[in-house]
């Protein structure tokens, strides 16, 4: 089974209580994972996706109320891109009027373009022949127009070479097109989460992370087999360096800096999401680390109410 492609995408975000608003009502993604951010459990870290928060449809948050607005630059991913079908675009230009929706086209594909109440960067993208695909009912959007993952992600940086030959070399892409100065690599298989856009902006100044700011770009592996084996690859072919692996309850992760500086992680597809919760409630309770779970009181006491 093919498993290549986009594992998550996490964004740091303001107000908690609006970004939970947002993401679940306006989107209407599910909320898979209710915890909070492991290096500073005073900040939750909400998990978006699917029903079960399969890799390829996860978008996740710090919510830090006092972020200081990011900054547009090079060195960073631009923009996420959801997938619905060719035939909703007409009920998501409607849905998204307040957030500026723009209408255009990519790579023959219809787009629609606008951004999150933290200014981040964010896409539809129609697609004929997806409509049988599953999606998650949320109660208030028609499950015909729902979201169904990821269809690809921007990164905005200054030479594609290099980071190409690691898409292509170790996370399983290929070069699949170029459009002026964006570079298309494609996962063959992966239908959701399966494309990054490369684009060049030579001479753009660096971009500073914060609210409205991508945190970093996730790379799924099947599981830790793969994952060390991709590890190899970067140190080998690439010489790059990762973290040592870092145990996050619902996948385990290393993390390295590309050569266009953009944060990159490689997390396993497994154990998944229904690990300490079922399916049918994922993302009901606030979940915690095994280390936190003593100071469950003062963590709650601390976290912004979301009611």
């Amino acid at each position: 089974m093919v498993r290549n492609g986009i594992h998550h995408v996490t964004a740091i975000a303001g107000k908690a209580r609006q970004n939970l608003d947002f993401y679940t009502r306006t989107l209407g993604l599910r909320l898979v994972k209710k915890t909070v951010n492991f290096d500073d459990p005073g900040a939750y870290h909400f998990y978006y996706g699917d029903e079960a928060g399969s890799p390829g449809t996860i978008l996740t948050f710090f919510p830090w109320e006092h972020a200081a607005p990011g900054r547009a630059g090079s060195g960073e991913l631009q923009e996420t891109v959801f997938r619905v079908p060719l035939a909703s675009i007409g009920y998501w230009t409607a849905r998204l009027a307040a957030q500026g929706v723009q209408r255009g086209g990519r790579f023959g594909e219809t787009l629609l373009t606008f951004r999150d109440p933290d200014g981040m960067r964010l896409a539809l993208v129609g697609l004929p022949g997806i409509e049988a695909e599953p999606a998650w009912d949320n109660g208030e959007i028609p499950v015909e127009h729902a979201i169904r993952g990821f269809h690809s992600v921007s990164l905005l940086i200054s030479d594609a070479a290099r980071t190409g030959a690691i898409l292509s070399d170790v996370f399983g892409f290929a070069a699949a097109g170029r459009e002026g100065e964006t570079h298309r690599f494609q996962a063959e298989g992966t239908a959701v989460g399966g494309i990054v856009d490369l684009r060049v902006a030579a001479g753009v100044g660096p971009a500073r992370l914060g609210r409205g700011s991508v945190h970093h770009l996730a790379f799924r592996a099947a599981d830790d087999a793969a994952e060390f084996a991709m590890v190899r690859r970067l140190a080998e072919n690439h010489g790059l360096q990762t973290t040592e692996q870092k145990d996050r309850d619902y996948f385990r992760s290393v993390y390295f800096r590309e050569p266009g500086h953009v944060l990159f992680e490689i997390a396993t597809d497994v154990p998944g999401f229904a690990v300490n919760e079922p399916l049918a409630s994922l993302g009901s309770a606030l979940k915690l680390p095994r280390f936190l779970e003593g100071h469950r009181a003062e963590i709650e006491a601390a976290l912004p109410a979301l009611a």
